[in-house]
């Protein structure tokens, strides 16, 4: 193969070579068949290529040819104008093409291979730069049409996007196409024969990364737990990349929460052109930027961002003019700078008095001014679309509701600029939470709670001596100081949400909040005062309607209340303990996903210190549900997120330190600790509420940084650690001599203070110092980084989370049950998968009920009956053709306990062991279950009438009784051994009865003991405890049996085993009648009686056993309602069933259950497969 690089000039050819070792240029002498390319690479490779001679093409000075051997034709890959350009062109091929040309050995396989890459550039090319009104919507339909035909989805799967791209099979990429759709990752390619065709889940993705390697050049990696899968050469890496995060955070969000895809449910928009691409893409888009809108602004979640636009802000402190955007949505308007601390606004509409166009000049074009209630205005310049803006803003502003009478006392907080005392409430507040009576649990609860103090403010002014500031000295000073710096800061910069905040805002954060303004800023950074001022009485009418209310949370919350900062005077109070209790169980009836989670009631307690109930609730709704999502709920995701980030950090920033703290395992000791109460458990709380103030303003960033720091001042102590016990000791020294010299406040007794030592104190450490150094050492941290490493680390923890949850189930299913750990692990995962299919699809059937991570392990997937008959038919080892549709219903009928139209794991393993693993009595007494009520439901039963005469010749049509006698033709041995066993058990029940009426001495703890080992025993069903079957119910078993050997090898054999075994039972019936009448037979079905003479013999003569009685015979009419005889029960069909080895053979058969879940894996799609038949087409 040669790569020609030539430049045309004058009409002739010259050379213009590359130096390449592998790909000598030569000159090209004459005309080569050229194919226009519109672009190789966006603004790279310029050029053509086509598979028609397009003579009218412009000559480029420029051109990298493609010729092999053999041909005599030339191919234009690129060309260009200029040597530097070329160049470019060169290099990108080099990386990216040529290294993979290597592998082919055939030169018409390279042809063909650099042909289908080119031209899927080509359409991926064409269909970007397309203008918008001329695309046609048709393509995407008919690319999810192919894609549905391709994998076998059902109509209910929603194609996402698609793209063209490389799939790494080895070491022979296959190009192809990639469909994203909602639930799956899908890739087809046919490539030189072979067809290659894959299909992952995404909630089985444990790994996805977009990296660049020597043998895979930007490529993206998904990761499964059995497979890692490499794909490359896309067109727009980066833009594919993000849509698969955002699918794969969805699906494990799903396995999470169990809440499925939904679509954002904007407000209707202006019409516009029709795009290639899917709605719900572009929701997903949308979904993107609503949740960085909301994170960014610290915005309520229901909040959906409309629009933004670039423009500028005039900033009245520093008289400047600050570019950025303008974010607009139904409630707020806010502003963020380009410079990432220089300005950012957030400005509710509820607080928008005037919306006017100013007017416009050369230093302000199209400015727009907002004025608000605070007397406030901003001033908008540069808009794009002023008109239209101006129209949007209106639009929301008429839908804005009224404002309630009274206002929020936060509202009214806002106007004030000093740090006076705050007024009681008005008496609007109280008349609007109804009273209740007081709850058993005790405290003030209900109507009484809006009596409380506590209702209008803090604990901390209700406990803290007012002791003046010219007291206090220089800590003293130094609060006055700091209130006067707020106070001119409120002064330039507003107060209130509508703040300019600044990077003069975090400095006075930095250097620690006053103790009477902490509440308000905490509720202003936290976004808490938005909803508080938006949901007015919420809080009340949670209080009145969880009071006297029971659950698991409660119970949870009344064992921690007296364990929230005991060390507190505010919580060894009974005022503290009710207030606590009100909010924690306001806030469990709230959210009852959560419901209640060991470190919120420190979080709690220390908001209440500083706010009223109210205030401190909406501050526990924006920690639990915004600023540490995941944190509080069963399984604290989030917190092993984030110690999955700390651990990742601490490998990039503390490399030496890294190894130590794995290898002692420390990591995961002290993170979840740190970060579920924000140091407020492990550090004097004086210090740690300095961290809590950097929090509500920086988010969970300055808990890492903090977090690293604290690692960092005691690196070399702990490198010379010999285990977890000794590191976690100079961990908690440390933090426990924490110190802040600036608090007012009275210093409340360290629970860790027992850690240090008196005879070697550890130095003092100054919190502001320690912050310091965290923002200088690690203030390269971003919130946009952060978010990126929780994606990546939520797919491990939640994967790791589903891993144990399935070591659990696996655990709880007997010892008995016959199958290996790697089956039960493997029935487990195709359990799950057919539930989670019910969760995504739906299908026309009413899928099963969602999964509840709330619940045990065991109860939380759970298949309905038509999810178990597609699983039966796939796994069970009984086909019956036609036929195992029914069976599998009467299995599912049998299995379901509870009734409910569910079954969880265990009782379908149990069912599959009765198939695969029991003993041939007991697969037999599965399959006599199944032909008996509940399993057989009326209508099979009747209909089994009609099948009657296939084994009788009798035509009355007349249903058979319950067969209570057939005992009498059991095998002699057989029934010899049951009634021996009977006697045994009675004559030791009789004995027991007797000493106990004897009473001659009490029974030691050895009968105890047996008696309680009974009871725990589980009771074995037995033959006779098998309730007997009739003609109709035995007619369907026959059936069953037929249809269960009609795909056997051994079919014919096994035919006329089961012909000749149906008939001799059916005689054995006939014979039945005979002797159901006999005088002073007793039923075995009543407790034999001692004294009474035992039933007579059976006969010995086992032909006259089987001798059908006489016609006419007036015994055969002695049960006076049957035409065909009593029917044979389970130990009968067993009997007969051992007088055929086929049969036995047949039953006796193991089967390997590992082979039928590859099967099922396969015909699911679970796995890629390939094979060399044509496929189906598959193009852009």
């Amino acid at each position: 193969m040669t790569h020609d690089v030539s430049r045309c000039g004058l009409g002739l050819w010259g050379s213009a070579p590359l130096a390449a070792a592998s790909s000598p240029a030569q000159l090209a002498s004459r005309p080569s068949l050229t194919l226009p390319l519109s672009a190789l690479l966006p603004g790279l490779l310029v050029g053509t290529l086509d598979v028609v001679l397009d003579s009218s093409a412009r000559v480029a000075p420029y051109r990298i040819l493609h010729q092999t051997q053999d041909s005599q034709v030339y191919w234009t890959v690129a060309c260009g104008s200029s040597r530097k350009e070329i160049t470019k062109h060169w290099e990108w091929l080099e990386n990216n093409l040529l290294q993979t040309l290597s592998i082919f050995d055939n030169e018409e396989d390279i042809t063909t291979f650099v042909k289908g890459k080119i031209h899927g550039i080509i359409a991926e090319e064409n269909k970007n730069v397309q203008p918008q009104g001329d695309e046609d919507p048709g393509k995407f339909k008919e690319a999810e049409l192919k894609m549905r035909k391709q994998f076998g989805m059902p109509e209910g799967e929603k194609l996402v996007n698609y793209y063209s791209c490389s799939y790494w099979k080895g070491r022979v990429p296959r190009q192809g196409w990639l469909y994203l759709t909602v639930n799956h990752l899908c890739f087809y390619s046919f490539l030189l024969g072979k067809e290659v065709s894959l299909v992952v889940q995404w909630v089985d993705v444990t790994r996805l990364e977009k990296n660049a390697t020597l043998l895979f050049p930007e490529s993206i990696r998904v990761d499964t737990r059995d497979q890692e899968l490499f794909f490359s050469m896309f067109l727009n890496i980066g833009e594919t990349f993000k849509l698969m995060e955002q699918l794969a955070n969805l699906a494990v969000r799903q396995l999470l929460d169990s809440e499925g895809f939904l679509e954002e449910r904007a407000p209707p928009r202006p019409p516009r052109p029709h795009r290639n691409i899917s709605a719900l893409k572009r929701d997903l888009d949308a979904r993107a930027k609503n949740e960085c809108y909301r994170a960014t602004f610290r915005l309520p979640r229901d909040e959906r961002l409309d629009g933004h636009t670039s423009c500028t802000l005039w900033t009245p402190f520093n008289k400047l003019h600050i570019p950025g955007q303008m974010f607009i949505s139904s409630n707020y308007i806010c502003f963020a700078s380009k410079e990432e601390d220089a300005c950012h606004l957030i400005i509710p509409l509820r607080e928008v008095t005037i919306v006017e166009k100013a007017d416009c000049s050369s230093v302000l074009p199209s400015p727009l001014s907002i004025s608000t209630k605070s007397k406030m205005t901003f001033l908008f310049a540069n808009l794009k679309d002023r008109e239209f803006l101006v129209e949007r803003i209106s639009d929301f502003l008429q839908k804005m509701p009224s404002k309630p009478s009274g206002g929020s006392r936060a509202e009214r907080k806002a106007s004030i600029v000093d740090a006076a005392p705050e007024p009681s409430p008005a008496p609007q507040e109280l008349s609007e939470q109804p009273a209740s009576p007081t709850s058993p649990l005790g405290g003030l609860q209900g109507g009484r709670a809006q009596e409380a103090p506590t209702a209008s403010q803090g604990l901390l002014k209700l406990f803290q001596r007012n002791t003046p500031m010219e007291d206090l000295g220089a800590k003293g000073a130094k609060e006055k100081m700091k209130e006067e710096s707020w106070n001119i800061h409120f002064f330039e910069f507003g107060r209130g949400m509508c703040m300019y905040r600044t990077a003069r805002t975090r400095e006075l954060v930095l250097k620690g909040i006053p103790e009477r303004l902490r509440g308000e800023l905490w509720l202003l950074f936290s976004g808490a005062w938005n909803e508080m001022v938006t949901h007015p009485g919420y809080y009340a009418e949670l209080v009145e309607q969880s009071t006297g209310r029971y659950s698991l949370a409660t119970e949870e919350i009344e064992r921690d209340l007296h364990r929230s900062m005991p060390e507190h005077p505010a919580f060894q109070n009974e005022l503290g303990i009710a207030a606590l209790r009100r909010v924690l169980t306001a806030y469990a009836f709230r959210n009852p996903t959560i419901g209640y989670c060991q470190a919120m009631n420190i979080v709690t307690s220390v908001l209440l210190l500083y706010g009223s109930e109210e205030e401190a609730f909406w501050l526990l709704v924006a920690l639990c549900e915004r600023m540490l999502p995941d944190y509080y709920n069963t399984r604290v995701v989030g917190a092993l997120v984030d110690q999955g980030i700390f651990e990742e950090l601490t490998r990039d920033f503390l490399p030496q330190l890294s190894k130590k703290m794995q290898d002692l395992g420390v990591i995961s000791s002290i993170s979840l600790s740190w970060f579920l109460t924000l140091f407020l458990s492990v550090m004097p709380f004086e210090s740690a509420v300095v961290i809590v103030d950097c929090f509500f303003y920086e988010g969970i960033k300055v808990i890492l940084q903090v977090a690293l720091a604290i690692l960092d001042a005691n690196m070399e102590q702990l490198l010379g650690c010999g285990d977890e016990g000794e590191a976690m000791t100079v961990l908690g020294r440390y933090l426990d001599n924490v110190v802040n010299k600036q608090s007012v406040s009275p210093p409340i007794p360290h629970l860790h203070a027992l850690l240090t030592s008196g005879d070697d104190p550890p130095e003092e450490v100054d919190i502001f110092d320690l912050l310091k150094v965290s923002y200088e050492k690690f203030s390269s941290l971003r919130a946009e980084d952060i978010e990126q490493m929780r994606f990546k680390q939520r797919l491990k923890v939640i994967q790791s989370l589903e891993d144990t949850a399935k070591r659990s189930v696996v655990r709880a299913i007997p010892g008995d049950i016959g199958f290996s750990i790697e089956e039960l692990e493997d029935l487990y995962m195709v359990f799950k998968a057919k539930h989670l299919a019910s969760q995504y699809w739906g299908s026309s059937h009413p899928p099963a009920v969602r999964r509840d991570p709330s619940l045990p392990y065991l109860e939380q997937y759970r298949i309905d009956a038509h999810q178990f008959r597609e699983l039966f038919a796939s796994l069970t080892p009984w086909a019956c053709g036609a036929h195992t549709a029914v069976l599998a219903g009467r299995m599912f009928r049998l299995l379901d306990e509870n009734k409910d139209s569910l079954i969880n794991f265990k009782e379908f393993v149990t069912g599959m062991s009765g198939m695969y693993h029991r003993d041939l009595t007991e697969k037999l007494k599965v399959l006599y279950k199944l032909h008996l009520p509940p399993a057989l439901s009326p209508e099979e039963a009747e209909s089994a009438l009609e099948a009657a005469h296939y084994f009788t010749e009798d035509s009355s049509s007349e249903a058979s009784p319950l067969a209570s006698d057939l005992d009498l033709f059991l095998p002699w041995k057989v029934q010899e051994a049951l009634q021996q066993e009977e006697r045994e058990e009675a004559g030791n029940d009789i004995q027991d009865k007797r000493r106990e009426e004897k009473g001659t001495s009490p029974p030691d703890y050895r009968h105890y003991l047996r008696m309680w080992a009974k009871e725990k025993e589980v009771q074995k069903e037995t033959i006779k405890d098998l309730p007997k079957m009739n003609q109709e119910q035995f007619i369907e078993l026959c059936k069953t049996l037929y249809n269960m050997f009609s795909e056997d090898p051994m079919e014919q054999d096994l035919y006329h085993a089961i012909a000749t075994v149906a008939s001799l039972l059916l005689r054995i019936g006939e014979v039945g009648k005979r002797f159901s009448a006999w005088p002073g037979r007793k039923s075995r079905d009543s407790a034999p009686d001692e004294d009474e003479p035992s039933a007579p013999d059976p006969p010995q003569d086992p032909a006259w056993e089987l001798q059908p009685p006489a016609a006419g015979d007036p015994q055969a009419k002695a049960g006076g309602d049957t035409h065909l005889g009593k029917t044979p029960q389970e130990s009968q069909i067993l009997a007969s069933i051992l007088t055929e080895s086929v049969l036995v053979n047949f039953f006796e058969k193991r089967v390997d259950i590992g082979l039928k879940i590859k099967d099922h894996r396969k015909v699911e799609r679970q796995f890629s497969t390939s094979s060399d038949h044509e496929p189906s087409v598959v193009s852009g």
